[in-house]
């Protein structure tokens, strides 16, 4: 475990305390299966953001597209912490091919007061929940559709809500197969047994208070939930909604930084739904596997395939998920040989990002 120290005049011209708060707020992002696989090495002039490989998923995140978007939305989180204490982040993304793991160095540009949306977004840090119960039966105001896809567009992305009942049927049809095809995997259940479903007192993975209840028949957009415990839904809400609101996320740029990207995106999303009371909740199966995937890219439309889809609706509150302390998340100021994620099972080009995972 690495304690937080800062040199005599402060990291970023930050107080250790202040370190503590945005690092903290960093490490709430959300994450496939609350994984949380990244890692901060502090020094005097930046906050680095490592991806922790062992973290990775290896059957649901083969290429590591999940990770880096996790790593994404914690960065995202680590801006507007900064920015909410007065720090310009003036960030620098994937800058050194040398340290496959090193996702973003983040310095201080000139010190500037925030702005009332990201003061709002940053008091939706800790609010954020992925919501895997039922919404109620109705339909996300105009207003709230406009204010999502702004935030996506603000983040260099698109946020794409499909309407059309023809493209629902398809994408619920995809979704059906996608499940099917991850439920006959043996290797992709024992994955998912290891990080959900737990009662005991973990800092990571998705407990099983935090899951939602078994989905019917009917209900396409939730056949993913396998982590639920069952508890009785609120008086009148005995299924999933009929008509939810189903939204796939997409960036321009491919690649590792466009998943880094796309999980910025997603976050600045997500907490702008939090801000306008809204539940959301991921259908990551129809992103996990390769053809389901490019056939949700002709679907939606897009020249590149979605990086996410998502489900929006108004919810009850729900639970949170475990997270690790911040100590955890430190890695030493040594290089990147000393970091223990520096590690993958393809003995191949340490330099070769798009083999890293």
């Amino acid at each position: 475990m690495v304690e937080i120290t800062t040199p005599a005049r402060g990291i970023l011209g930050l107080s250790a305390e202040q370190v503590r708060q945005v690092l903290s707020a960093a490490g709430r992002a959300p994450s496939v299966h609350n994984t949380q696989p990244w890692r901060f090495r502090l020094t005097e002039s930046a906050i680095e953001l490592h991806a922790d490989s062992r973290r990775r998923l290896a059957v649901a995140d083969s290429d590591g597209v999940e990770l880096r978007m996790s790593c994404g939305a914690a960065l995202f989180n680590l801006r507007l912490a900064l920015a909410v204490a007065g720090v310009r982040p003036i960030v620098q993304r994937l800058p050194d091919p040398r340290q496959p793991t090193l996702l973003a160095s983040v310095r201080a540009g000139s010190a500037k007061p925030p702005t009332p949306e990201e003061a709002a977004l940053v008091s939706a840090i800790p609010r954020r929940r992925t919501n895997r119960r039922p919404f109620a039966d109705e339909r996300v105001s105009p207003a709230h559709r406009h204010e999502l896809r702004g935030a996506a567009h603000r983040e260099g992305a698109v946020l794409d809500i499909v309407a059309d009942p023809g493209r629902l049927a398809k994408l619920a049809e995809l979704s059906t197969r996608a499940h099917r095809r991850q439920l006959a995997d043996p290797r992709f259940m024992a994955e998912l047994g290891k990080w959900s479903g737990g009662t005991g007192p973990r800092v990571d993975g998705v407990p099983a208070r935090a899951g939602g209840p078994a989905p019917g028949p009917r209900d396409p957009w939730v056949l993913r939930d396998f982590t639920g415990d069952r508890r009785p839904e609120p008086a009148g809400h005995a299924g999933f909604e009929c008509d939810p609101l189903i939204a796939a996320l997409t960036v321009y740029t491919a690649g590792p930084l466009g998943d880094l990207k796309a999980g910025e995106a997603l976050q600045r999303v997500l907490l702008t739904a939090t801000v306008h009371g809204l539940a959301v909740s991921p259908v990551s199966h129809l992103v996990e596997i390769p053809e389901i995937r490019e056939s949700l890219r002709q679907v939606v439309g897009g020249r590149r395939p979605p990086h996410a889809v998502l489900r929006f609706g108004y919810g009850w509150p729900v639970v949170g998920s475990p997270r690790r302390p911040v100590e955890d998340l430190l890695l030493p100021e040594a290089g990147p040989a000393a970091d223990p994620s520096w590690h993958r099972d393809d003995p191949g080009d340490p330099h070769d990002r798009s083999r890293l995972w």
